[in-house]
């Protein structure tokens, strides 16, 4: 049992973990700060304890503050997997020989600098491993619509242009390019170096329940904290943060957890690519067959793995049409009129209206360009073929042949036996599923709308389409924080909101500004 009574201790240690935990160690976050107020208070940061401070209206010398060292707060990160940040990721990476990431260059895991990803690639000689976004911005569109654009100009016909997809700035074209898995990989280890977050704080723990009841500190007075039960302990904690993703474990449709799956896997549990049944038909070259369903890039990913690694035929099937989007939100989130549809988003007079925000913004599942051109090589070689618009009606194991009967609608004609079916179908986004979670919602009624939490992938209603990506994290992380902060209060080294600290929320906009207005003997008066 761990008798210490954490600060913070955040569940999950992916992308969104090592966000907040980096977040945490972060005083000058470049969410907030320009870069005259980064180069300002970092030299403040770093000469502060030398330096006295004269006040030009009262002539009050402040003495040399002494800097902060390391963590803020004490934390502690759980994560089921392994010990380690960025287990699972890495190997569904791995696993899915994924050589570039979908989200571009400014949506990473550096709380303190936007464009760190970048200067790592440059400071590393690794440009070579960024790969333009293509047909998003940059000369082979915009050349290409230029000309149509002068066409409605000179009939005075502007107001028809319709061609908006164009909607990315051309000075940000450098932005939309995406890392290789190996320099993303580098950018998360130079983060967990530069903020400390590598020595004993990630621990391999399975949280299996969560409650929120008084206890007694070390100094002998009740306190209402968070008490989390692992398989291998007990752990209190007056703050904690979901870092879990979807959070609910993937299933496959139609079968339940206790019937036989032989033959057939969930994209996220796949261990072994294609599975060994499949792997020895091929060495011994008999012919394979094997069902791909699913409408987003992870299906599109595993077609084309399946034919590179030797599958006979693949068979891609989707309940909807085949989208094909840069990224897994509308592009107009992310280009220069991104503004306008935030502003719908947070504007919205209810939730249900968020919720519809966010239904029409992902869209469901979608490929990305550079999987379409994979995949249609594959069709036209006869190799892998695409059903939209299609169901799968039934499906029966054949123990015997270890092969798989499926009917679909409308029908498939001549469907062959299959050898594996893949479901790359995402996982159930319910925080009401949640097992760890079971006591906070019988005690505390968590409201959520259409599964999804009202406070805060599951922060979706309070941080737009976004939630679910790279975009989400960062944005996600910064709110938490602030809201820790406001829980725990301020404290570094001891002292509880200096001079510097009020300096620093007046620049980042946070709190009412107009307390710089009452004068030196109050704010000395918080100090």
């Amino acid at each position: 049992m761990d008798s210490k009574i954490h600060d913070v201790l955040i569940i999950g240690a992916g992308p969104c973990g090592l966000v907040v935990a980096a977040r945490l160690c972060e005083h000058t976050p470049s969410a907030v700060f320009t870069d005259e107020e980064h180069q300002r208070y970092h030299w403040i940061l770093k000469h502060g304890h030398q330096t006295s401070i004269k006040s030009k209206k009262t002539g009050t010398v402040y003495p040399p503050r002494q800097s902060p060292a390391g963590r803020s707060y004490s934390a502690l990160v759980l994560d089921s997997t392994r010990d380690e940040w960025m287990t699972r990721g890495n190997r569904l990476f791995k696993t899915f020989e994924i050589e570039h990431l979908r989200s571009p260059m400014f949506f990473y895991v550096d709380p303190g600098d936007r464009d760190g990803l970048l200067a790592n690639a440059h400071e590393e000689g690794r440009e070579g491993e960024l790969s333009e976004i293509r047909e998003c911005v940059g000369k082979e569109v915009s050349k290409h619509l230029r000309k149509k654009r002068m066409k409605f100009e000179r009939r005075g016909e502007l107001h028809l242009w319709s061609r908006a997809e164009v909607v990315i700035d051309e000075r940000d074209r450098n932005d939309y390019f995406t890392p290789s898995r190996g320099l993303f990989a580098e950018h998360c280890r130079c983060v967990i170096d530069r903020y400390g977050l590598r020595e004993g704080l990630v621990r391999q723990e399975s949280v299996q329940d969560v409650g929120f009841r008084e206890v007694e500190n070390v100094a002998g007075e009740s306190e209402r904290i968070f008490t989390l039960e692992t398989n291998k302990g007990i752990h209190y904690a007056r703050s904690v943060v979901l870092a879990v993703g979807p959070g609910n474990a993937p299933a496959i449709p139609g079968l339940s957890a206790s019937e036989r799956t032989d033959g057939a896997c969930q994209s996220m549990q796949i261990q072994r690519f294609p599975g060994p049944s499949v792997q020895s038909k091929i060495k011994a070259k008999r012919v394979t067959n094997v069902m791909v369903i699913g409408g987003g890039v992870t299906s599109a990913q595993l077609v084309d793995l399946a034919v590179r690694r030797g599958v006979t035929k693949v068979w891609h099937v989707m309940r909807g049409p085949l989208k094909v989007k840069p990224f897994d939100v509308d592009l107009v989130w992310m280009g220069k009129f991104r503004n306008i549809e935030q502003a719908y988003f947070w504007y919205a007079n209810s939730d249900n209206e968020r919720l519809a925000h966010l239904a029409t913004a992902r869209n469901g599942g979608s490929v990305t360009p550079r999987a379409l051109k994979a995949m249609k090589a594959h069709i036209a070689a006869h190799r892998a073929s695409l059903y939209s618009f299609t169901t799968i009606q039934s499906k029966t194991w054949n123990p015997e042949s270890h092969t798989w009967t499926v009917t679909t609608s409308p029908q498939i004609p001549d469907l062959p036996p299959f050898d594996y079916i893949y479901f790359a179908t995402g996982i159930a986004t319910d925080i009401s599923t949640l097992p760890f979670l079971g006591i906070l919602h019988r005690e505390f009624l968590i409201k959520t709308k259409d599964d999804v939490p009202l406070l805060g992938r599951l922060a979706g209603l309070r941080l737009g389409p976004g939630a679910g990506n790279l975009a989400g994290a960062r944005v996600g992380a910064e709110r938490v924080v602030w809201g820790i902060e406001d829980v725990l209060g301020k404290s570094t080294n001891g002292v509880k909101y200096g001079k510097w600290d009020w300096q620093f929320d007046y620049a980042s906009g946070r709190g009412n500004r107009f307390d710089s207005l009452t004068g030196e003997d109050c704010r000395e008066s918080k100090e």
